[in-house]
C-alpha cells in the first residue's frame, strides 16, 4: 500500500498506461479520489485513495469500480440496479451521496461520502468520457499532503475546479454546523493559506470568532485564546472585516491596514489578530446564504512569502459561497430538529403509575429532522379502573404528521374516558373522526385495555388497526405474536366492524407494542424483522424492564434505519 508523501504523490497503473496529466490532476486534490472511464473502470487513483481504501494502485486500476468497491451497509456486494454511483459514470453527470459503503483491501467495510463530476478527457487520456470520484470517510484519518512550498504555488484552472468540487462534496455531506466549519478549515489550510479565521454571526447579530487555525508541520492547530466573542459590527466602519460581516465586499488586507487608530472594537480585535499571528497578507470574504450574511472567513499568510492578489479573491469567494450555503443548511436542520424535539417532548406523555404493573417507553426520532414526528404512544387510566394502552403511526414523516399524532391521541383519550366500550368500538369512533374532524390522512394503531380480574389475573383486550402485532414474552422466555384482533388501518373510508381480541398476561410476562421502524430495514423482509425482535426479546426478558427496553432497542433497531421508532413495554407482576 502506498502512503502519500508531502508532495501528494499519485500512483497510476504499473504499466504507465495512464497519462501523467491525469495523475497530476488527482495528485493536486486534497482528498481521496480516483478516475473512471465510460464503462466504470478505474483508470487512475491518488495516493490518498490508496491509503483510505487500503489498496495499492495495482489492485485498483483496471478494475470495475462498482464490483470492486461498492457494498451495502452489511458489507455485502451491491447489485448494479441499486447502485447510485454507477449510472453517473454511464451518463456523465454529477451526483453525490452522504453515506455509502466501500470495501477496503483488509476486508472491512468503510462508510464514505462521495461526489462524482465529469472531467473533460481531452489532453489527458484517450477516453470518450472520464468521471472523477472524490470521497471521504470520517473513520479514516487522511495523512497530510501539503507543504509551504506547495501552498504558494498558483493553482491551475483544472486544480481550481477540482478544489471547488471537493469543497462541495465535503461541505454538503454533513448537517452539523461545527463540523461544516472544521471541514472548511481542512480544505483551505495549508493548501491556500497558513491561517484561517472564521467569524460567525449568531443570534441577535452577535459576532463570535469560532475558529483561529494555523497549519503547523502538516497539522492544523487551533488557537483557542484568540477565539470567542467579538465586538458588534459597526455600520459606519470601512475596515475589511466590518464590510465583510455586513456582506458588502471581499477585501485584501495586511498589517498596514490597521496601523491607524481603530474606528471600532472589532477593528481593534483585528489589529490584535494580525500581531498575534504574524500574517503579512490576508483575504477577507463574506459567508453568505441565499437569505442573510452568516459571517466572514479570513485567510492569512505568514510563513508563505507570496501575498494574496486580487486574482485570488474569485476562488476564495466561490469557496465561501459553498461554505455559506452548507452552513445555512446545517443551521436550518438544527433549528428544525430543535422544534421537532420540543414538540415531541410536549406531546409524548408521562406514563401513569399503576399498582402491580411496570411500564417503560422509548422514542427515537429519525436521523433526518424532516422525517420526525409520526410515531406515538400513550397510556392512561380509564374511568372504570382499567388502563388504556395505545401505540400508533401516522402516515407521513414531518411536523404535519406530529400534529396529526397529537390530534389522534387527544381524540382517543376523550372517547376512551367517556365511552366505557370495547376497544374495537373506541377505534371505530376514532376512524370516523379521522375522516371528518382530524387532519390525518391515514394511520395505524393498536388500542387496548389492561384489566385485573377479581382473582388477581391480568389480561389484555385490544383491537389492531393495520399495525404490527403485539409481542408477548413469558417469564420463561416463550415469545409469540398476538395476531388476533387485526383490522384495516384508519382513514380508508371503509366502515367495517373491527374485531376484538383478548389474551391473558401470565405472571412476570412482558408485553411489547412498537412501531414499524423497529423491525423494517431496506433489503430485508418484514418476517426477518419480526423474527429478530422475538428472538432478542426472549433472550433479554429476565432483565429489569428499563434495561430490557433499552437493550432491545439497541439490538433490534436496524442499521441505517431512517424512520422514527416507538417501543412500549409492560410487565405483569410475577405473582398473582
Amino acid at each position: 500500500m502506498t502512503v502519500p508523501d508531502s508532495a501528494g504523490t499519485v500512483s497510476g497503473p504499473p504499466s504507465g498506461g495512464t497519462d501523467p496529466k491525469l495523475v497530476a490532476v488527482l495528485g493536486a486534490l486534497g482528498t481521496a479520489a480516483y478516475a473512471v472511464d465510460e464503462q466504470g473502470r478505474i483508470i487512475a487513483v491518488n495516493a490518498l485513495a490508496e491509503h483510505v481504501l487500503a489498496r495499492s494502485a495495482t489492485e485498483l486500476v483496471g478494475h470495475d469500480a462498482h464490483d470492486l468497491l461498492h457494498r451495502d451497509a452489511h458489507g455485502q456486494p451491491m447489485s448494479r440496479a441499486r447502485c447510485a454511483m454507477r449510472p453517473t459514470f454511464l451518463a456523465g453527470r454529477p451526483a453525490q451521496a452522504e453515506r455509502e459503503w466501500f470495501a477496503r483491501g483488509d476486508g472491512s467495510t468503510l462508510p464514505v461520502s462521495w461526489m462524482t463530476t465529469p472531467l473533460d478527457p481531452r489532453g489527458l487520456v484517450d477516453h470518450e468520457r472520464v468521471t472523477l470520484v472524490l470521497f471521504h470517510s470520517p473513520e479514516i484519518v487522511e495523512p497530510p499532503s501539503g507543504s509551504a512550498e506547495r501552498v504558494a504555488r498558483p493553482l491551475s484552472e483544472l486544480e481550481r475546479l477540482a478544489l471547488l468540487a471537493e469543497t462541495t462534496t465535503r461541505l454538503t455531506s454533513t448537517l452539523d454546523a461545527d463540523e461544516t466549519v472544521h471541514r472548511l478549515v481542512s480544505l483551505v489550510v495549508p493548501r491556500l493559506a497558513d491561517w484561517v479565521i472564521v467569524d460567525l454571526i449568531r443570534e441577535r447579530d452577535e459576532v463570535w470568532r469560532a475558529v483561529v487555525a494555523h497549519a503547523e508541520n502538516g497539522a492544523v492547530t487551533y488557537h483557542e485564546e484568540l477565539q470567542g466573542p467579538m465586538p458588534p459590527v459597526p455600520q459606519h466602519s470601512t475596515m475589511p472585516l466590518s464590510r465583510a460581516l455586513r456582506g458588502v465586499a471581499s477585501t485584501l488586507a495586511g498589517p498596514g491596514t490597521y496601523q491607524q487608530p481603530p474606528d471600532s472594537g472589532i477593528t481593534a480585535e483585528q489589529r490584535r489578530l494580525f500581531k498575534a499571528t504574524g500574517m503579512h497578507s490576508a483575504a477577507i470574504v463574506p459567508l453568505r446564504s441565499a437569505r442573510e450574511v452568516l459571517g466572514a472567513v479570513t485567510l492569512g499568510r505568514s510563513e508563505t512569502p507570496q501575498p494574496f492578489t486580487p486574482a485570488d479573491l474569485a476562488l476564495l469567494e466561490d469557496i465561501a459561497r459553498r461554505a455559506g450555503l452548507a452552513l445555512d443548511n446545517a443551521r436550518l436542520y438544527q433549528r428544525q430538529r430543535k422544534v421537532a424535539e420540543t414538540m415531541q417532548r410536549h406531546l409524548l406523555p408521562q406514563l401513569p403509575q399503576v399498582p402491580g404493573l411496570e411500564m417503560a417507553a422509548r422514542y427515537l426520532p429519525a436521523p433526518d429532522a424532516s422525517q420526525v414526528g409520526g410515531d406515538w404512544y400513550d397510556a392512561f387510566p380509564l374511568s372504570d379502573g382499567a388502563t388504556a394502552l395505545a401505540v400508533g403511526d401516522v402516515v407521513g414523516h414531518d411536523l404535519d404528521a406530529a400534529a396529526g399524532m397529537a390530534q389522534l391521541r387527544n381524540i382517543v383519550r376523550a372517547y376512551a374516558w367517556i365511552q366505557q366500550e370495547p376497544a374495537s368500538r373506541i377505534v371505530e369512533r376514532l376512524d370516523q373522526a379521522v375522516m371528518h374532524i382530524a387532519d390525518v390522512p391515514m394511520a395505524t394503531m393498536i388500542f387496548g385495555r389492561v384489566d385485573k380480574t377479581d382473582d388477581g389475573q391480568w389480561f389484555l383486550s385490544w383491537t389492531n388497526a393495520g399495525h404490527p402485532p403485539p409481542l408477548l414474552v413469558t417469564h420463561d422466555g416463550l415469545a409469540h405474536y398476538l395476531t388476533d384482533g387485526h383490522g384495516i388501518l384508519l382513514g380508508t373510508g371503509t366502515h367495517q366492524p373491527r374485531p376484538d381480541a383478548t389474551a391473558a398476561l401470565p405472571p412476570g410476562s412482558t408485553l411489547l407494542l412498537y412501531t414499524d421502524g423497529l423491525i423494517e430495514a431496506p433489503g430485508h423482509s418484514l418476517d426477518e424483522g419480526l423474527y429478530r425482535l422475538r428472538r432478542h426479546a426472549a433472550a433479554l426478558v429476565h432483565r429489569p424492564l428499563p434495561a430490557f427496553t433499552d437493550q432491545l432497542l439497541h439490538r433490534v433497531r436496524p442499521a441505517g434505519n431512517d424512520d422514527d421508532v416507538v417501543l412500549f413495554t409492560l410487565r405483569a407482576p410475577a405473582t398473582t
